[in-house]
């Protein structure tokens, strides 16, 4: 992949595909759990500055938004942008939020300042240089500040495809998902990101697995057919090990690196 990857054309596919069933739902209460666990001051009477960068369908934004939170969106795709706006139009929250449809890189010379959480999540991975990301956001963020990073496992991209027998996906030198496949070409080791983490001058508060056994399950039976309970047991499993690490995406709170809480 020689440019970033702009969601355009998948932006339809995007929201039927994951936000339109229980994959979406998994993991907004994850993510939600996360931040409400990690950041109490979500529900303090003071409003937080709040920056999502790739918001996407700006779920989690509009929500943080309806909280009373200064919130600022940005996304490089129209069409997201677009289905983001009558959402939050839907809310009324619409006018408390500030929007700049850019290149993430574009950002700072837009919005200018820090902020006291910022989102960045599934972006790294539809990048053509991903490494270049958590320093780009490492500027925004606030000295007491707090971001919430997720991204595509490679963990679990392998384990899925061992399940289903597909050897020789995995013996290609470099994968290439189809046109218009919402699996990104850049599936991302732990390893390789805690590095990157660390030299960003970046700490881990929290590591948490995003839908850990959800996407594995072909024929769903007795709990599985049931998608509180699936929630409920995703939750309850996805800060434990091993599990987390089989997480369809990984979760991290992140601050600076001197910094003991988020």
């Amino acid at each position: 992949m020689n440019q970033d990857r702009n969601f355009d054309d998948l932006a339809e596919r995007f929201q039927r595909k994951v936000y339109g069933g229980l994959k979406g739902d998994i993991r907004l209460a994850v993510l939600w759990r996360d931040l409400e666990q990690y950041l109490p001051q979500i529900h303090g009477a003071e409003p937080l500055t709040v920056l999502d960068v790739g918001a996407g369908l700006g779920q989690l934004a509009i929500r943080l938004a309806s909280l009373g939170h200064r919130v600022v969106v940005n996304d490089v795709s129209e069409e997201m942008l677009a289905v983001a706006q009558v959402a939050a139009q839907q809310a009324g929250v619409y006018e408390q939020i500030t929007w700049h449809h850019c290149p993430f890189q574009a950002l700072a010379e837009r919005q200018p300042g820090r902020f006291d959480l910022v989102l960045c999540h599934a972006v790294v991975e539809w990048l053509a240089r991903p490494e270049l990301l958590l320093p780009q956001l490492q500027r925004f963020l606030a000295p007491q500040g707090c971001l919430s990073f997720t991204y595509y496992n490679r963990h679990s991209f392998e384990y899925r495809n061992l399940l289903r027998g597909n050897f020789n996906l995995l013996k290609r030198d470099r994968f290439v998902p189809d046109t218009g496949s919402l699996t990104p070409v850049n599936s991302l080791y732990p390893e390789q990101v805690r590095q990157w983490v660390a030299d960003a001058g970046l700490a881990e508060k929290a590591v948490t697995g995003v839908r850990v056994f959800h996407d594995y399950v072909t024929n769903p039976r007795g709990g599985n057919a049931v998608s509180e309970a699936v929630i409920e047991m995703e939750l309850a499993y996805s800060r434990r090990d091993p599990y987390r690490w089989l997480g369809r995406y990984i979760h991290l709170l992140l601050a600076h690196g001197r910094q003991r809480a988020c």
